[in-house]
């Protein structure tokens, strides 16, 4: 029984959200057994994203009410479950590898767990990421890189996206968390992940993170943004939440950077151009960007690889000469996100295979 109901759980994990593939080493079943026990791993098995009352769920499993409501309780206090509470209303639901299992552990991490994920990362879950990238996270210019003459949509701006929220939540960075964890890290900014609306209450029902209000927000931003970190959303117009990375620690960037050209796989609308006349090819922005996109040609100018720029802006605001600029994507090569972040992990689960 324990293979089968474990790997259960793997396949339907793998149906949400960037997936959660099976490896020859079956790591990944290490992973869920140290989350999961037999009786946990049979209630998420018998959930949806979609959220629901525990009165449903303890209909469906013919189970007492009161029972169901208690163990739904605690998995979600475990991070192995969503909770959303609305008056005296809780529904729960089924939630993804990622964005989901794996950061809720964000203040129970130690040493065993960040390895074993990491060697599931290295493993296979890198390229499952990557090729699933633009649909969980966007890339989007940061302050103070974009021309105050273009017009940008206010999903493209970190700083409007924050005015918008009731709710913002602070936590820290899951992926730079980890690589501290089983290593020394990379030493840039750890609490710089935000979370928005029911993601963020979550996150404040479990001590995951703080309240913060809009001005603390851009203050943290603007500290992220200066030590050289990607502003990135849940790619939708109303996201979740917004991550700020680095290409050191954070499983998206990293998994973008096996790949040669990881432009075509990001969800960005903007790219870098560099003019030679004023450039002075002082290689400031080579060691800020995160994906390898800028060389030193032979007249010693720096050079843009278009295949591998998404469009972040580090570089324009590193450059001494403002030889560096963002550009706008030609119409027909933008992209426009879904509504919502809900909109977003339905879109992605049923692109995976999932029914509902």
């Amino acid at each position: 029984m324990t293979k089968d109901i474990y790997r259960n759980l793997q396949e339907r994990l793998d149906k949400y959200s960037v997936g959660f593939p099976a490896t020859d080493s079956g790591i990944e079943i290490t992973i869920l057994k140290k989350l999961f026990s037999e009786k946990d791993a049979v209630m998420f098995l018998n959930l949806s994203p979609i959220l629901e009352l525990a009165e449903s769920i303890a209909e469906r499993i013919n189970k007492p009410v009161a029972q169901t409501a208690a163990y739904l309780e605690d998995m979600a206090k475990r991070g192995l479950v969503f909770r959303l509470q609305k008056g005296e209303s809780v529904k729960y639901g089924a939630i993804p590898f990622v964005h989901g299992l794996f950061e809720f552990q964000v203040k129970r991490l130690d040493k065993d767990f960040a390895k074993l994920v990491e060697q599931y990362f290295d493993n296979d879950f890198y390229h499952t990421m990557a090729q699933n990238a633009g649909g969980f996270l966007r890339t989007i210019p940061i302050q103070q890189s974009i021309d105050v003459t273009q017009n940008i949509a206010a999903y493209e701006d970190a700083c409007e996206i924050l005015k918008k929220q009731k709710t913002i939540v602070v936590t820290d960075c899951i992926c730079r968390k980890l690589r501290a964890t089983v290593e020394t890290g990379c030493g840039k900014l750890m609490e710089a992940c935000y979370m928005f609306g029911s993601m963020a209450q979550y996150y404040l029902d479990h001590d995951m993170g703080r309240q913060v209000d809009v001005d603390e927000a851009i203050r943290i931003l603007t500290e992220a943004q200066e030590a050289g970190l990607v502003t990135q959303p849940a790619t939708a117009q109303n996201p979740g939440g917004m991550c700020n990375c680095c290409g050191d620690c954070c499983g998206v960037l990293k998994s973008l950077n096996l790949y040669d050209k990881p432009a075509e796989m990001v969800f960005s609308n903007y790219y870098a151009v560099i003019d030679d006349e004023t450039c002075i090819g002082c290689e400031a922005c080579i060691d800020r960007c995160q994906m390898n996109a800028l060389t030193m040609n032979e007249e010693e100018l720096a050079k843009v690889n278009q295949d591998r720029c998404i469009g972040c802006g580090l570089c324009v605001t590193t450059c001494p000469s403002d030889s560096i600029a963002l550009v706008l994507k030609p119409e027909e090569n933008r992209k426009r996100p879904p509504a919502t972040s809900g909109e977003q992990m339905m879109n992605m689960a049923i692109k995976r295979g999932i029914q509902f």
